[in-house]
């Protein structure tokens, strides 16, 4: 099983709707890590249950580790027991915004704005399958060739890079 990670972070998640061209309903988790600004995973179906999100959470565990916190919004799929369970399982706190504050969730509600202007608005989706092409695309360039100020104008997969080989450094010196 995956460990905590190696610096202390959140990762911040939120669901976004949208609507493939036959008019079928589908569903977006937007996983982003607060610290690097790495958007980790964009889960696209129909429905996302609990179970469904924390197995996307334990998907990102084997590369990254389990965050300290996970900050969300209320909806059902969060509040429920898979997700409770999971959380104590793996000794991630779970903290809920309260209803009706987005901002105390800003960064993903800044990154989901992102995300809807440049991907969904910007496309017509097909099928699901090939929304999930389009979306795992944008995500991709989003964390390999956008810099953020926050991050020294540097990219997500760039400031990673320089954490690990920081941490490498660290483990080596001690």
């Amino acid at each position: 099983m995956p460990t905590k990670s190696t610096y202390p972070h959140s990762y911040q998640w939120r669901k976004t709707p949208h609507q493939v061209k036959s008019g079928r309903r589908i569903r977006t988790l937007n996983i982003v890590d607060d610290f690097t600004r790495e958007c980790l995973a964009i889960e696209v179906d129909t429905s996302l249950s609990g179970v469904r999100v924390a197995r996307v959470f334990d998907q990102i565990a084997f590369t990254r580790g389990y965050p300290t916190t996970i900050v969300m919004d209320n909806g059902t799929e969060l509040t429920g027991i898979a997700m409770a369970c999971w959380a104590r399982d793996r000794k991630v706190r779970l903290h809920f915004i309260d209803p009706g504050k987005p901002t105390q969730n800003a960064y993903i509600e800044s990154f989901n704005g992102r995300f809807r202007d440049e991907c969904l608005n910007e496309n017509e989706f097909y099928s699901l399958a090939y929304a999930r092409d389009v979306i795992e695309a944008w995500r991709q360039d989003y964390n390999a060739f956008r810099p953020h100020k926050s991050l020294g104008n540097r990219t997500p997969e760039e400031f990673v890079r320089d954490l690990e080989i920081t941490d490498s450094l660290h483990l080596s010196a001690a």
